[in-house]
């Protein structure tokens, strides 16, 4: 017989013979579980580690890494979402909408976790959001005689909080729902020790901090897997924001499949090699929130590209011949910047506008979504990683890091 291994959730322990006979977990996300890579990982724990079945209820949208996809013990359930509220909407009906969103997401994770999955012997619960999904995990769980389990991430009333202020009555009523309904939780974990103090002193909730670990397909990425990726990325990192730029001159055709060459890397014969006057690679992820001000990355980006053309004495009539010494491979003492920046949110549009507006010499931009499988190569290839992520409740500590 072979023998069980607990999976170990910081101090929460769960082994198989203790989860009853039915051997099975449920992870709830109400989100995109394409972006929720901690509850992923959460999941393949579960399978992989206590050997369970485990069913993932979430929203589609992105798709979640292969390791998730190809795990026959993984099972994922996705929900329909709220519908886009109308541009048009009369004033007058947006506070009734607003009401009604909630009660349509409460009676759709219900439908899911009493009606539509068999009964796991365990729900775990990522939290923000708490309204209305720790209402209804708590009641799946109390229908479904399992237990229940918070994976606190953050606060979900601080977030609440930074569209609507911290003295709102939503963010009072919120703040109740979540501390009332997370008390009720059979166990917590918790992503910081400042967190798990602030959860045991104020709220009466005893977590167990369980730090964010890098799966194995997180590493320095080889010269191989960077010239492959940068071939799949070329069209991409080619296409400038609207302007033309030092990373999309010259690069016309760099990264096709049919070709050894990349703004990064070249193959001659079998042998790959990192070009000498390749752009620094600088990666920064964001949800494009209010609680990440990319401000600060291109004032950033502006004082660099002015500051080394004082330095070097240029001016800005010589733009075009600066980028054409670049493009034959003229090695510069200042190198040019490459920022990647990754995500999707609802601020995107509005930086992306105010990057077309730089015109930087030295300094290029992109924004782009990378697959469950690209992402991780592209950090693994990265010279710099950025994270401007401010935290709501001053608590959580964002994943990236």
């Amino acid at each position: 017989m072979r023998q069980q291994t607990p999976l170990k959730f910081g101090e929460v322990k769960i082994k198989k013979d203790q989860m009853g006979k039915r051997g099975r977990a449920c992870v709830v996300v109400l989100g995109d579980i394409g972006r929720s890579p901690r509850m992923q990982y959460h999941a393949l724990s579960l399978a992989l580690q206590a050997s369970l079945q485990v069913d993932i209820v979430a929203y589609g949208g992105s798709e979640p890494h292969r390791a998730l996809r190809e795990n026959q013990s993984i099972h994922i359930h996705k929900m329909k979402q709220w519908p886009t509220i109308p541009q048009g909407l009369p004033k007058m009906l947006k506070p009734f909408m607003l009401l009604l969103k909630p009660l349509f997401q409460f009676l759709m994770l219900l439908w899911y976790l009493c009606v539509k999955i068999p009964a796991p012997d365990v729900f775990l619960v990522q939290n923000p959001p708490s309204v209305p999904t720790l209402v209804a995990v708590k009641w799946a769980s109390w229908l479904r005689n399992a237990k229940f389990i918070v994976d606190w991430h953050n606060f979900g009333y601080t977030l609440l909080a930074l569209s609507l202020g911290r003295n709102s009555r939503f963010v009072t009523v919120y703040r109740w729902f979540e501390r009332h309904y997370g008390k009720m939780a059979h166990g917590a974990l918790c992503v910081t020790r400042a967190m798990q103090h602030e959860l045991t002193q104020n709220w009466g909730i005893k977590a167990a901090v369980l730090y964010d670990q890098p799966p194995e397909f997180f590493h320095p990425a080889s010269l191989e897997e960077k010239h492959k990726l940068f071939c799949r990325l070329g069209e991409h990192i080619g296409e400038s924001q609207g302007v033309r730029d030092c990373a999309s001159h010259g690069a016309v055709g760099m990264g096709s499949p049919n070709l050894n060459e990349t703004l990064f890397t070249a193959m001659v014969t079998d042998d790959i090699f990192l070009k000498p006057n390749r752009p620094a690679l600088v990666v920064s992820s964001t949800s494009w929130t209010a609680d990440e001000d990319f401000g600060i990355l291109l004032e950033a980006a502006v004082m660099y590209d002015r500051r080394v053309a004082a330095i070097l004495n240029e001016d800005d009539s010589n733009v075009e011949v600066l980028w054409n010494e670049m493009s034959a491979g003229k090695q510069c003492l200042y190198p040019r910047l490459l920022f990647i920046i990754t995500g999707k949110g609802p601020e995107k549009e509005k930086y992306e506008e105010k990057i077309r507006r730089l015109h930087l010499k030295r300094v290029a931009f992109r924004t782009m979504w990378l697959s469950a499988e690209d992402y991780p190569l592209l950090l693994g290839s990265a010279d710099l990683g950025v994270c401007l992520h401010t935290s709501s409740s001053g608590l959580d500590l964002p994943m990236k890091v």
